[in-house]
């Protein structure tokens, strides 16, 4: 871990530039804010292909890297891992670490989800939902190998490599950190699974837990697991991928973080699931709401702004709430 106090990450709308929420040059002087006020000690990018398309994940991270200079970066979730090429993926993100000094984190994750886009990523790449959390895990030690040693010969069930080498190497030694993103839900051994491959294969866990108590109750699993397999849990790191709308009338905020969610995730949130998932009203409700995750243990909390205001919410954060949690 990186400390004992919380850390807040701010999120990119970077699917917002498909409905007119942001744009790309508002999205850079965003990350340029959230340094220079010494708050967010990180910023990210969602990140897709066919399922929700937006701006390319690696392309704007690249861009905010060269207008920063001390925030970490990555994707809040890499849906698209399993679909990429690990070789070419092991240049990309190599060349990004090195532009960005060091500061990179890759968040790997499945990407598995109901939507006509992701069936068409299926269509497009041959990969089907059975097959994502193999190439996930296959990814991960492809890329940690290619980062780490000059000739790797790779023999598994989605990948083969010959003697590949890739260079220049990634800044971070031995290699940047991979974490992966999940939510641990569904039957007791597909939780155990989920808390297995995160205790395994990763650096650190992203989630988008639905509320304080099932982040601890999925933290103590995965310490669990990483413990029966000889890892010291304190050596990783967690995040929340949450989102934030502060308005004084809590109604407004909610009516637009209820268009703006189901714009960016093309579905029809009822309010418990909102609820669950975004921290709105008032900032007083904020703060309060926060520093539960807070008291939770969460290291990292990364906030995404709900809004068609994009600069505007930015700073009610850095003046209303986050100096308070």
């Amino acid at each position: 871990m990186r400390g004992d106090r919380i850390q807040f990450g701010l999120m990119l709308a970077n699917r917002g530039v498909t409905f007119g929420a942001t744009t790309p040059a508002q999205m850079l002087e965003m990350a340029e804010i959230a340094e220079r006020s010494g708050l967010y000690a990180s910023v990210w990018a969602g990140d897709s292909l066919l399922g929700r398309p937006r701006m390319e994940s690696i392309t704007l991270l690249s861009a905010v890297a060269a207008r920063t200079q001390r925030v970490r970066l990555g994707p809040g979730c890499m849906s698209s891992f399993p679909l990429r090429d690990p070789v070419q993926l092991a240049y990309q993100w190599a060349s990004l670490d090195l532009i960005s000094a060091g500061r990179t984190i890759l968040v790997a994750c499945t990407g598995i989800g109901p939507l006509e886009g992701h069936q068409a990523e299926a269509r497009q790449y041959g990969v089907t939902p059975g097959d994502r959390a193999g190439r996930l895990v296959e990814s991960i030690q492809v890329l940690q190998r290619l980062w780490t040693e000059d000739h790797v010969t790779f023999t598994g069930k989605y990948y083969l490599l010959d003697d590949v080498s890739v260079g220049p190497k990634p800044a971070q030694q031995p290699h940047p950190p991979i974490w992966i993103a999940n939510n641990p839900k569904g039957s007791p051994a597909l939780v155990e699974r989920l808390y297995l491959r995160v205790a395994r294969h990763a650096d650190g866990w992203f989630c988008g837990a639905d509320g304080p108590e099932a982040f601890v109750r999925g933290w103590a699993g995965i310490q669990e697991q990483a413990r029966q397999l000889g890892r010291d849990p304190s050596e990783l790191e967690t995040a929340l991928y949450h989102n934030i709308n502060v308005n004084d009338d809590r109604e407004a905020a909610y009516d637009e973080t209820k268009r703006f969610m189901d714009l960016y995730y093309e579905t029809d949130y009822r309010r418990e699931a909102l609820d669950r998932v975004v921290t709105y009203g008032p900032a007083e409700e904020c703060i309060a709401k926060l520093r539960r995750y807070a008291a939770a243990g969460m290291g990292t909390i990364t906030l995404r702004c709900t809004s068609w205001d994009q600069l505007g919410q930015l700073r009610r954060c850095l003046e209303e709430v986050l100096p308070f949690v």
